[in-house]
């Protein structure tokens, strides 16, 4: 495995990207974000990328994550990204953009879940390790023993006659104006139900309302341990990085 590699993580506002310390997860120099084009097409996405690469200086393969789920490298979803994505070759798009290089593409949080897992909060944990991303939705990713599952989609599991993230996501704590404590209680209904199906030996957390995990991870009533994620907006440019060199190729 080499010691640095390049990762960009495609979001719905912006595209980051920058090379990574592969020993260590850490980012080498500074990172590289450029807004994310409107509309979010598989083409102008694709130059963004390539603009990114080009300014960095990277002249080696490339990891990228979209907000999708992705099998065969074809697209087949699309979350905060412009429709026209769905059914499009990601691999054959962005190795054309760069050049003919290799290109592995994977889902946002199957990213930040191989990060968390080998640098993060889970670098020390053996098992069945399932990270969670509270947002909008809730996003998801399953590894056991590093091992990643791609694709999971737990948070369109029903819960209780309801999906997981119309109950337990950050964005109804907003929209119900629920106090950290209340919505506690939310998920760990939903961590109860993925614990009964899953048995998971450590649920990692993130989304920006892990940065406050103290006023509600003290809260959660489900047996097994929940601690916050630790690269928090860097997740996805290491995983993507990472996921290059670990033949992950969803």
């Amino acid at each position: 495995m080499g010691t640095t590699g390049f990762g960009v993580d495609v979001g719905g506002s912006g595209v980051k990207g920058a090379v990574v310390d592969l020993t260590t997860g850490e980012l080498v120099g500074d990172r590289i974000k450029i807004l994310t084009p409107q509309p979010a097409t598989p083409i102008a996405v694709a130059e963004t990328v390539a603009q990114i690469v080009a300014q960095a200086e990277w002249t080696g393969p490339v990891g990228v994550t979209l907000p999708s789920v992705i099998t065969g490298g074809i697209v087949r979803t699309a979350a905060n990204i412009d429709p026209s994505w769905i059914g499009t070759d990601s691999r054959a798009l962005f190795a054309d953009a760069l050049g003919g290089r290799e290109v592995t593409v994977l889902n946002d949080a199957d990213a930040a879940g191989m990060a968390e897992d080998e640098y993060g909060a889970g670098k020390d944990a053996t098992g069945v390790i399932i990270l969670l991303t509270f947002g909008t939705g809730i996003g998801s990713a399953i590894l056991h023993n590093g091992d990643l599952v791609p694709n999971t989609e737990f948070g369109h599991l029903e819960v209780d006659g309801k999906e997981a993230e119309h109950r337990a996501s950050s964005a109804v704590k907003e929209a119900k104006e629920w106090g950290y404590k209340r919505w506690s209680k939310e998920v760990s209904r939903v961590l109860s139900v993925y614990e009964a199906l899953l048995w998971p030996d450590l649920f990692v957390v993130g989304g920006g309302i892990s940065r406050k995990h103290e006023k509600w991870i003290p809260h959660l009533t489900n047996r097994t341990p929940v601690v916050p994620a630790q690269l928090f907006n860097t997740a996805g440019i290491v995983g993507a990085a990472r996921a290059v060199t670990s033949g992950v190729a969803p």
